[in-house]
């Protein structure tokens, strides 16, 4: 079979169908499927494509419950331009709204906080913690201003395995129901009560989003990109447990690992508290999953970790990372010192995926950058390429 290439740049004037078709072409079996269009990890065109029919219509992981613990507590994150609010009322209930002063579009607020309202800083309007306009001044002599029609525009909110989940669709059909062939595997994590200490971003990573969840859950790099770091969990172990079909909002895989208990840091074991209800096959792998288009979270023994993955242009994402423990690991005296020792382990892998995933990247902008071939070990691929079309698709027809 001869090596495709690309020699166009940019794509089309807008993704039409002829273009679907090509892009069909990356969701046949993995023994037959070529990768994606190049174009579309590097066109600004396609990702205000995605935009549309991707970010203002899908589930997207804001981060974790437990970061908004009391009445009034909130804060704000930015996905594909759009800030977002993230708070929860005196109720306790969870509330997500557009940042957007409904008066002349100014930022209501920025980062994270607890108070009763949020006031804008350019005049004032002030709204509650669920959205609503409580005051707008000197707004009296302007007719027909009916303050109740003026609120922060609401997004649906959803929680799933302590994670928030918000849509931009306030009628989009529930997400868990979309998940169920993964919740199986962590049903003994109870991550709803796990805890999270805290997370770190890193800004402006140079790739775009797809490369990013690619990489997450390529099985196939994974003795050979971290070959002298990842032995106990190889390549060739992985397995791809469920067929998938159009229904499913999630994309997983298995690593097998070669001893139980394995860890991913220097001693290639568990170093925090096993999660006690885990049996021993769940003991002797992890899972790597994708949540798209903002979530990718895996499973260890000790621990289960996420990257919330945020595009802020076609080559550019920031991410946020976090851990999860059980709950005792937070009583050993050792843990912050422990903490260290696996974020050291796991900083290995995020240093060569760095690298890697800039270079490809690069590779990505070439007129020479193929529509390559997969291995039996990215069949995950195929499948987040099927996620990714059908979205496409339905965009494309209305």
């Amino acid at each position: 079979m001869t090596i495709e290439h690309t020699t166009a740049p940019a794509l089309p004037e807008g993704i039409d169908a002829a273009f679907l078709d090509e892009m069909q072409r990356s969701t046949t079996d993995v023994a037959t499927a070529i990768t994606l269009p190049p174009q579309l990890y590097t066109s600004a065109e396609a990702l205000a494509f995605e935009r549309e029919a991707i970010y203002a219509k899908e589930w997207l992981c804001v981060g974790r419950v437990e970061r908004i613990p009391n009445p009034g507590d909130w804060f704000t994150v930015t996905i594909c331009d759009e800030p977002i609010i993230v708070a929860r009322d005196k109720q306790g209930e969870i509330n997500a709204m557009s940042a957007v002063c409904q008066h002349r579009a100014m930022q209501v607020c920025d980062g994270e906080g607890n108070g009763t309202t949020f006031k804008c800083p350019y005049h004032h309007w002030n709204y509650a913690l669920d959205g609503r306009l409580l005051g707008a001044p000197a707004m009296e002599r302007t007719e027909g201003f009916d303050k109740s029609e003026w609120g922060l525009p609401r997004l649906a909110v959803e929680l799933w395995q302590g994670f928030v989940f918000v849509n931009m669709d306030v009628d989009a059909a529930p997400l868990a129901p979309t998940l169920t062939s993964y919740t199986p595997y962590l049903d003994n994590y109870h991550l709803e009560d796990a805890v999270c200490p805290g997370t770190f971003t890193l800004e402006d990573m140079p790739w775009n989003w797809k490369v990013m969840f690619e990489n997450f859950n390529d099985g196939y790099h994974a003795n050979r990109l971290h070959q002298y770091v990842q032995d106990f969990c190889p390549s060739g172990m992985s397995e791809f447990p469920v067929e998938w079909n159009d229904d499913n909002n999630v994309i997983f895989r298995e690593g097998g690992y070669t001893h139980m208990d394995g860890g991913f840091n220097a001693t290639h074991h568990a170093i925090m508290p096993v999660f006690p209800d885990l049996t021993d096959e769940e003991r002797t792998r992890s899972t790597f999953a994708l949540v798209p288009p903002t979530l990718c979270l895996g499973t260890a023994p000790d621990q289960a970790f996420f990257f919330l993955v945020r595009p802020k242009g076609p080559e550019t994402i920031d991410i946020e990372i976090g851990y999860i423990f059980h709950p005792s690991a937070l009583d050993d005296p050792m843990f912050e010192h422990k903490l260290k020792l696996a974020d050291v382990g796991v900083q290995v892998f995020v240093e060569q995926d760095q690298d890697a995933t800039k270079k490809v990247q690069r590779g990505l902008r070439s007129r020479f950058a193929p529509r390559g071939r997969y291995s039996w070990q990215e069949e995950s691929h195929v499948n987040f390429n099927r996620w990714l079309v059908k979205r496409y698709r339905e965009r494309i027809n209305g």
